[in-house]
């Protein structure tokens, strides 16, 4: 019991009026301390004076108490059995539904709750709209927004910023609703306040509506590091370094957030360098010292460069601030040394750190990485614990390696212990299949799928699709792909199909899928055209296959690579076009032309 408690129970009057007023203090005081058994001492005195009926104070003090310390069902309880009830005891009941760990649940209960309040006020309005907006309901908030406008009900600057907050989440909307919000805090008169107006450009900024962004940020008669973060963010995650730089310079005082943020805007703009200067500018600044979440981002674009002499020097960094013993920090360090080929390293600092299941799946991943699966098959049966990482991982591998067989029959090992897969591991698995070409072996992931009403996603669509073509069905494959082409096919399972008929010889449908491609929204990507141009080669259509092979850099901005020109020489080669052939062929082995023929 704390201290302003005890004092609060000691000064308990006799006094009917001074009892209630004393029960309302010492119950505030329990609530804020939490102090649930302090608390329990004060019902049990309201309840003997009859206040917890009689006094709506002392009534709602309690079940403000109880909703407090979380007993959610005892408030609930007091809440419906008390005699007296105000607008502000239906507040106090929503605010503790919201404030409890289960989320989706005490949502809905919280909309129940809101939905049969016979008043609503300020109060209730914004705290329901914040907890909609905390809980990614962004567009149920804004609608109740409109609610509470047409209710004649004026919201004060928490709301606006809630609401504010929510427009900017609707992306589709983002950039309308950045300037409706606007003309809402104007017409309450409210945009002025640095709460309000900061989340006004973070609104704006992140729909990328940066001349109204700096147009606001501009008159704002206050601002603070917050506001200036939310404009560097903007122009960050736009890609727009050069002005995020800008913003950057001209912040008066820097904070941690600030170097991160505009180290990340680097990092998405593909400029390690830049990161890396930004980074060492910060380690000069005496109150800016770097958190795990930089750092690892760094390491992880080293990770993608194979940088690991800059990596290297980023672990003492890490090293000299004791930030090794961060579980992410110890994967993405084991990362590193594994993508640069240096798995020595990589279990050196396996062995070194401290172990947890993460740094266990990450090992793994970094042996079947560098080709080193009997190491990895140790390390996965030497595992105190194994989660469906440790499983997927080891299935992919197998698969990966040519290992079908053994993919498989660790599939059939995981099913028989009770760990469910997931999508990764159900791709893997059928990538095994796909792999044996015998339908057979796959009967354990198919019967999986089909038993447990395992949702279709598009790799999932695309991995049957390509199991069953490579197992010799093709039809099977066409009638998969025609059932989900509306609801569930993306690019993976187009290039599945498209693949699948070139393969089989069927170039005029790969080609005629491809043509019903290109009139969706979806876009083809490098593996559609290695389908589009098998199909070619299958049909020895030269001049189309020219056509195809020109578009992949100059109407879709990909790169070719090393299959595409493997199917323009067999293309070349089985048309008798032998002199081009070979030209292409030492395009392809120099690198010196791309993405164009003829």
């Amino acid at each position: 019991m704390t201290s302003t408690v005890r004092e609060a129970l000691a000064n308990l009057s006799d006094s009917r009026l001074d009892l209630s007023l004393s029960l309302v203090s010492a119950l505030k005081s329990a609530a804020s301390s939490f102090s649930l058994s302090s608390g329990e001492q004060l019902h049990s005195i309201a309840f003997k004076s009859g206040l917890h009926r009689s006094n709506l104070y002392v009534s709602n003090a309690l079940i403000h108490l109880y909703a407090r310390c979380g007993q959610i069902y005892t408030a609930h309880r007091l809440f419906f059995s008390a005699a007296l009830l105000s607008t502000a005891s239906w507040n106090i009941l929503l605010a503790a539904h919201l404030r409890c760990p289960n989320p989706d649940l005490h949502l809905d209960n919280a909309r129940s709750l809101f939905g049969r309040m016979p008043h609503k006020d300020r109060v209730s309005f914004t705290t329901m709209i914040m907890a909609l907006a905390k809980h990614g309901s962004a567009a149920e908030a804004v609608a109740l927004f409109r609610d509470m406008m047409a209710a004649g009900v004026t919201p004060n600057e928490v709301t606006l910023a809630a609401v504010i907050s929510s427009c900017s989440r609707i992306d589709s909307r983002a950039a309308w609703m950045a300037k409706a919000s606007h003309a809402a805090a104007a017409k309450c008169g409210l945009d002025g306040l640095l709460l309000v107006a900061t989340n006004l450009v973070h609104g704006y900024a992140v729909s990328s509506n940066f001349d109204d962004a700096e147009a606001l940020f501009a008159v704002m008669p206050e601002k603070n590091t917050v506001t200036w973060n939310v404009l560097l963010k903007g122009y960050a995650k736009a890609g727009c370094i050069k002005s995020a730089r800008s913003v950057f310079d001209r912040i008066p005082e820097k904070d941690t957030v600030s170097w991160g943020t505009l180290i990340d805007g680097y990092l998405l703009a593909g400029s390690l360098e830049g990161a890396l200067l930004a980074f060492r500018e910060m380690l000069q600044e005496v109150e800016s010292n770097p958190n795990e979440v930089m750092l690892v981002n760094l390491v992880s674009s080293c990770s993608l460069c194979t940088a690991i002499a800059t990596g290297q020097q980023l672990h003492a960094v890490i090293l000299k601030a004791g930030l090794d013993f961060h579980p992410f920090v110890q994967t993405t360090l084991i990362h590193l040394y594994s993508e640069c080929s240096r798995i020595d390293l990589a279990l050196l600092q396996f062995r070194c750190g401290s172990k947890n299941l993460s740094s266990w799946n990450a090992m793994i991943a970094g042996f079947i990485q560098n080709n080193e699966m009997t190491a990895a098959r140790q390390m996965f049966d030497e595992m105190p614990d194994r989660d469906v990482v440790s499983w997927s991982t080891m299935i992919a591998g197998y698969a990966q390696c040519g290992h079908h067989d053994a993919a498989l029959t660790l599939f059939r090992e995981m099913r028989r212990i009770g760990m469910q897969p997931n999508e990764i591991t159900l791709v893997s698995a059928l990538s095994a299949v796909a792999g044996s070409t015998s339908l057979e072996e796959g009967k354990w992931v198919l019967d999986y799928i089909n038993n447990n009403s395992v949702p279709l996603t598009d790799n999932l669509c695309a991995s049957l699709i390509d199991m069953h073509a490579k197992c010799g069905s093709i039809q099977n494959s066409i009638v998969l792909f025609n059932s989900v082409r509306e609801t569930y096919a993306g690019i993976s399972s187009w290039n599945a199909i498209i693949c699948g008929l070139a393969m089989h010889g069927h170039a005029d449908a790969s080609l005629a899928l491809f043509s019903g491609l290109l009139k969706t929204r979806i876009k083809p990507n490098s593996i559609t055209f290695i389908g589009v141009l098998s199909a070619c080669c299958h049909s020895g259509l030269v001049a189309i296959g020219r056509q195809y092979f020109d578009s992949i850099r100059s109407v879709y901005g990909l790169q070719p690579s090393i299959k595409h020109y493997g199917c323009m020489v067999d293309l070349l080669g089985r048309a008798g076009h032998l002199e081009e052939a070979e030209e292409v062929d030492r395009i392809d082995a120099d690198g010196t032309r791309c993405g164009h023929l003829g």
